[in-house]
């Protein structure tokens, strides 16, 4: 299975309504379509968000990796073998995201090429856990958020972005627990608004209004004052901006990490598996985060997800964000239940793709 040629496709989804991330509010998201085609016919697609602030890359800086770098690589090259795609990617330093479209697009390709779904190649279960997360607002907005979408699609755990100053992130958490009377857990992702001399009166506070776990309230990194730090902590930090590779989960693991969530969009499903399994024999819980996936995303995250070890503590996958889309470039949707997404045994993520939708929403 050799790559025969490639195409990538820029394109814009909108919202209905602003998002408010940390740094910036947003009308709608970019995103990159990967397809490779193989000599035998099959094609395998995968999706990026372009964020600057979350990957260091803009459209044209990912394009150009692609196209100049990565891609020619790749010529000649085994796709079916994993170890081959990584060695041909491995002189590359950094890149994760454009590395990431590669090895999630190829891992499409070796689903199909066994006719099976990619749950069932990685042994996952089809049953995914899926929590929503709150975006930033006024706490009334928020609660009111959350109501909804409890409601609607019967999630049992929120992720709240806070980061919004002490005493606003608190009364966000007194605004929901009374709109959301259904028992939900929920827990705080700070995207570290906080210094590190601010986190222990931090996220004692979360955990006193009922919060399960505080993701990046600083910038957690593997050091002393994190070992120290989350061992003092009544609830565990979840890592996640510092945790992009195998090398990264295992310096927080020896610092006795409690919970990481891994990207899976941004890093690829290979990397994402490969921290898994090392959280997991740590004993450490792990969940799949979001990265503004559409639905063509979720549907390849969930995948991820259901092959991820699922020990005691460990959150639900963050790939629902595609409900935050006003439109889809597929033809259906991850459908969710009580807040689980029950995956079928599709095969392949590019027959799911419309491709008149992509022209309309093309950039």
């Amino acid at each position: 299975m050799k790559l025969e040629r490639s195409t990538l496709t820029a394109i814009r989804l909108p919202y209905p309504q602003p998002i408010h991330w940390k740094d910036t509010v947003e009308e709608g998201c970019e995103l990159l379509l990967l397809r490779l085609f193989t000599d035998d016919g099959v094609e395998g697609v995968a999706e990026g968000a372009i964020k600057p602030t979350w990957t260091g890359t803009t459209r044209r800086a990912l394009v150009a990796v692609l196209e100049d770098m990565l891609l020619p690589a790749l010529k000649g090259v085994e796709l079916s073998d994993v170890r081959a795609v990584r060695r041909c990617l491995a002189p590359f330093p950094e890149n994760r995201l454009a590395k990431g479209l590669i090895d999630s697009a190829c891992w499409d390709l070796r689903a199909q090429a066994k006719h099976m779904p990619l749950w069932q190649l990685w042994n996952g279960t089809p049953e995914v856990p899926v929590s929503w997360t709150v975006t930033r607002a006024s706490p009334l907005e928020m609660a009111r958020e959350a109501a909804t979408m409890v409601e609607r699609h019967g999630f049992r755990t929120l992720k709240i972005k806070g980061g919004q100053g002490f005493a606003t992130d608190g009364r966000v958490l007194d605004e929901i627990r009374s709109a959301v009377d259904t028992g939900a857990s929920f827990y705080v992702d700070a995207n570290a608004a906080y210094a590190p001399e601010q986190t222990a009166a931090y996220v004692t506070r979360l955990a006193d209004k009922g919060a399960t776990h505080a993701e990046d309230p600083c910038d957690l990194r593997p050091n002393r004052w994190f070992a120290q730090t989350q061992h003092a902590m009544p609830i565990p930090f979840v890592v996640d901006g510092r945790c992009l590779s195998l090398e990264d989960a295992e310096l927080f693991l020896e610092r006795g990490a409690r919970c990481i969530g891994v990207k899976a969009a941004r890093v690829g499903a290979s990397i994402a598996l490969d921290i898994a399994h090392a959280a997991d024999a740590a004993g450490c819980a792990v969940n799949v985060g979001l990265h503004a996936e559409s639905a063509l995303g979720a549907f390849a995250s969930l995948n991820v997800a259901a092959a991820f070890p699922r020990c005691a503590g460990s959150l639900p996958a963050e790939s629902t964000f595609f409900l935050a889309y006003a439109d889809q470039i597929t033809t259906r949707s991850p459908e969710i239940g009580q807040g689980v997404v029950r995956l079928d045994d599709h095969v392949g993520f590019a027959p799911l793709v419309d491709w008149c939708r992509v022209e309309r929403y093309r950039i």
